[in-house]
């Protein structure tokens, strides 16, 4: 038997993992090459994976990223940068990126060589975001747009192709509110504290001050002074001093001191009085009658009764044809249409695959020789041969898959922007035709909110003083884009509407779940599928900035627990880029929105299959490559 040659990759695999350490000046660090997206914790970074071809771009983005994660080995302290963590999502982004870009020009101080390939790293993932595409600040993420900034001015260095365009985008607004902090950049790049501080301070110019937090700095000053206060009281005289200048008083102006005690006690009976009338009107109350006070509203959710919102009457349930004309959502339907063309023919494909695979588990199966049900004409040759044979009757045996309703729950957030929404919308249209043809009812969901920022939610909450702990403060937009009992035919037009401009927001996922998980236990049929197809975590940024940080999140959990053990809904998700299987049992994570569609038929078909450990097989995947 030969011996397996060696992988070629394996020596620089070896030396950048050793180079990395050295940079990161941390023998004892643990460095990993993976086909997952690239990460870091304390002690292990995992690289992206180099195959035995040893491409250039596979090198050249491995060198960047190592040297990123090493610099922030190095050069970072969390507890630093946790202390002055704000609290609202988007002001986290800002703060994060602009670290970022701290770390990498600090380096780029130490070790100019880090600098080139960092930008490699910087510009692929620029082209594989689409930067070099968007042509409007609101498509351009601000954060990321910051953290270039902040990274080309501390650096001096030209950004890569796509990531100057969003960075230039965003420049002159950035420059116009918070110009005057950048100025003192320079000084305080080798100093986190103080650039945490600066990085607030931008983030406050930004217009995102209501997510900053408590300022850490002011809360130990104000401890210092309760600490001080406390040592003073303790060192004051205690009250004896009062009594005996009382005591005096009363031995020099008998008189004065008899009329003291009079108006004393005096105005104690009159408050024993008042608690005695306030009590007897209590007491007196007519029996029977309703309390004053009305009885306590239902909870909002019922997979947490804890879970707040703090204004429903903002919130819309609408149909896709509500929200655009009718000729613009052909118009939108024909871009969408455009738009995946390339696409149109692989999706076919497995659409027809798919429905290969129901039609055959469709087509009719009989039980024989049974006593009653529908004569079995083929067995009529015995009973002629043989009259005292008895007639033989046949069941026609139901299929697993009848009297079936599947829902597909589309996310609508704004990190669906671009083709990730484009190819959601292609498969649900598809998998709709399909499913159709099969006698399987479809119904197919979005949601995303109506404002950025919190809309008329949290203008009222302003308004009223903010509250503490106001709940989920956003008002949000469900939309349903076909019904269950809607021929896709009507509503095939209306999928274009994901493609208006402006229509995807923020996502709030636990209340759209649980909304369609209460439209799908409405339904009559007996099995029920609710598929959902995100990106990522739920995001508001309105409402994580005035609660904790996992309220959306958390709340999310619950509705999938309440779902998985009622077991009234089969509950399948695909996360798109992000890992949702922390979230859903049974899930599975693609890693390129190109995908979606293989994973959408594969997953469908699955739960249709008549093997039981096929099925198992299948949905028990948590990635395709």
């Amino acid at each position: 038997m030969s011996k397996p040659t060696d992988n070629p990759a394996d020596p620089f695999k070896k030396a950048l993992a050793e180079a990395t350490k050295v940079m990161a000046e941390d023998a004892e660090l643990t460095v990993t090459y993976s086909v997952d997206p690239p990460g870091q914790t304390k002690d292990n970074v995992r690289l992206p994976q180099i195959s035995r071809r040893m491409t250039r771009d596979e090198v050249l983005l491995a060198r960047g990223t190592a040297d990123a994660f090493a610099l922030r080995h190095k050069f970072h302290d969390a507890a630093i940068a946790n202390r002055y963590l704000p609290q609202g999502q988007m002001a986290r982004d800002l703060y994060d990126a602009m670290e970022s870009a701290r770390v990498e020009a600090v380096g780029a101080q130490h070790m100019p060589g880090t600098a080139s390939n960092i930008d490699v790293k910087i510009g692929v993932e620029a082209a594989r975001k689409g930067y070099s595409q968007i042509r409007t600040s609101s498509e351009a993420p601000l954060s990321v747009a910051a953290g270039y900034l902040v990274r080309h001015l501390a650096t001096g260095r030209p950004l890569p192709a796509g990531a100057d365009n969003v960075m230039n985008l965003w420049r002159g607004f950035i420059e116009d509110q918070a110009g005057e902090a950048l100025e003192g950049l320079g000084d305080v790049l080798n100093d986190q504290k103080a650039f945490a501080k600066l990085a607030r301070k931008i983030i406050s110019d930004l217009g995102y001050a209501d997510q900053l937090g408590d300022d850490p700095d002011q809360e130990d000053e104000e401890q210092q002074d309760q600490a001080e206060e406390q040592q003073e009281e303790e060192e004051t005289p205690d009250s004896t001093g009062e009594d005996e200048d009382q005591q005096e008083q009363a031995e020099a102006d008998p008189e004065r001191s008899q009329d003291q005690q009079q108006d004393q006690s005096q105005a104690e009976v009159s408050a024993d009085d008042l608690s005695d009338q306030d009590y007897d009107e209590e007491a007196e109350a007519p029996e029977g009658e309703a309390p004053l006070d009305p009885p306590p509203p239902p909870p909002v959710s019922d997979a947490d009764p804890n879970y707040e919102v703090y204004k429903t009457e903002f919130d819309e349930e609408i149909g896709a044809e509500e929200l655009a004309e009718a000729a613009e959502l052909e118009r939108l339907r024909a871009y969408l249409d455009q738009q995946l063309e390339p696409l149109k023919g692989a999706v076919s494909r497995l659409a027809n695959k798919l429905q290969r695979r129901l039609q055959a588990q469709q087509n009719r199966s009989w039980e024989f020789d049974k006593e009653e049900g529908i004569l079995d004409a083929g067995r009529l040759a015995r009973v002629v041969a043989n009259p005292t044979t008895p007639l033989s009757f046949k069941w026609e045996k139901d299929t697993e898959f009848r009297d079936t309703v599947v829902t597909l729950l589309l996310d609508n957030s704004g990190s669906m922007r671009g083709r990730p929404i484009s190819i959601a919308a292609i498969c649900a249209d598809v998998l709709a035709r399909t499913l159709e043809r099969c006698s399987v009812k479809v119904e197919v969901l979005g949601f995303t909110t109506k404002a950025w920022k919190g809309g008329l939610s949290r203008e009222k909450w302003l308004a009223e003083g903010r509250p503490m702990q106001p709940g989920r403060l956003n008002d949000l937009r469900h939309i349903i884009y076909k019904g269950a009992d809607a021929p896709m035919r009507r509503t095939r037009a209306n999928l274009g509407l994901m493609m208006k401009e402006g229509l995807l927001k923020e996502n709030i996922d636990g209340e759209a779940l649980e909304w369609a998980h209460r439209r799908l236990v409405a339904r009559r049929e007996q099995r029920k599928i609710l598929m959902v197809i995100s990106d990522g975590a739920p995001v508001d940024d309105s409402t994580l900035s005035v609660n904790p940080a996992n309220y959306l999140e958390k709340h999310l959990r619950d509705v999938i627990a309440m779902i998985e053990k009622r077991k009234q809904v089969e509950l399948l998700a695909i996360g798109i880029g992000h890992d949702v299987t922390r979230y859903y049992q049974r899930a599975v994570t693609i890693t390129d929105a190109d995908q979606l569609a293989g994973a959408m038929t594969e997953q469908l078909a699955s739960l249709f299959d008549s093997d039981p450990r096929k099925r198992a097989r299948v949905l028990g995947m948590k990635k395709v490559s």
